[in-house]
């Protein structure tokens, strides 16, 4: 079995589009990759969003690995030019209460979560255990598809999950869950 860490993206900026770290961001993502260094890992994927990619080159330079995209990891949806914020969050709110529910810009979450899983299928032949450095909302996608909604969080459902958590799979097994402590 491969072990799969789901790395969040660090902190973005607050802004529409493909936005970048923040300072306290970039400060997450160098503890993550040097939590990570100490982990084994044998390859870095990312989502090609620019949030993913700064926090998994934080990786990659502390590794010595080489930075793979795949743009199944990609979020559930994002917010674009021209598009009101109150719009996304109502989509984003129904992907929530709707599994199946298909937003004016992105996937349904059972479409996401469905990729993300496809995905890591794909990546099981690597060696040694995999950072995939993602999306909050696309992580709870793949966390609904593999225990189901009564077992995710009520806070990752609502709130989203932290800048730079953790969850560690062992194959398709879920052993933990948004973990922080390496940023202590």
């Amino acid at each position: 079995m491969t072990l799969f860490y789901l790395v969040q993206h660090a902190e973005k900026e607050r802004q529409l589009g493909d936005p970048g770290l923040t300072a306290l961001g970039r400060r997450q993502a160098a503890r993550t990759a040097k939590w990570l260094q100490h982990a084994g890992i044998g390859s870095v994927f990312s989502s090609p969003l620019q949030r993913a990619r700064e926090t998994a080159q934080f990786i990659t330079a502390a590794s010595g690995l080489q930075l793979q995209e795949d743009d199944r990891l990609r979020e559930r949806m994002n917010w674009a030019d021209g598009e009101p914020i109150e719009e996304f969050l109502a989509d984003w709110a129904a992907t929530v209460r709707d599994r199946d529910f298909v937003p004016r810009s992105g996937d349904s979450s059972r479409n996401a979560g469905a990729r993300f899983l496809s995905c890591l299928a794909d990546l099981g032949a690597e060696q040694g255990p995999v950072a995939v450095v993602t999306h909050g909302g696309v992580t709870v996608d793949l966390l609904r598809t593999l225990i189901g909604d009564e077992a995710v969080p009520d806070r990752l459902m609502h709130e989203g999950v932290p800048s730079c958590a953790i969850t560690t799979l062992d194959g398709m097994a879920v052993a933990s869950i948004a973990s922080q402590a390496h940023l202590q």
